[in-house]
């Protein structure tokens, strides 16, 4: 059992074995990853997030997703953290539940 479930281990929380993959392409992957998850946290959840609060809260404050759009990204220039961890919480959250399973694994304990 331990063998396949070693087989299916999720591709991202793999021990990372140093003979097989080079330093290089650990890191190319961690940064690979962390451009697609800006990219989620900076265009598409803010799309999500506009229509969202449109359809249950009604008309956005101010000039449409333009100005919504707008004004998330002055506050990140602006070095808003609040703005900065939406923006970085589908990286924070994979994270999060690589370090989850992680620990699963090492204690000896099923997730499920």
């Amino acid at each position: 059992m331990r063998d396949r479930r070693q087989r299916y281990r999720l591709v991202a929380c793999r021990d990372i074995d140093l003979n097989k993959i080079t330093l290089k392409e650990a890191a190319l992957r961690e940064l690979a990853l962390f451009l697609g998850l800006l990219f989620l946290g900076f265009v598409v959840m803010p799309v999500a997030i506009y229509w969202v609060g449109q359809y249950v809260f009604g008309d956005y404050a101010g000039y449409g997703y333009s100005d919504f759009f707008g004004t998330l990204s002055a506050r990140i220039r602006g070095g808003d953290r609040i703005a900065w961890f939406f923006v970085l919480a589908p990286y924070l959250a994979w994270q999060l539940l690589r370090l989850t399973l992680f620990g699963w694994r090492h204690s000896g304990k099923s997730p499920a």
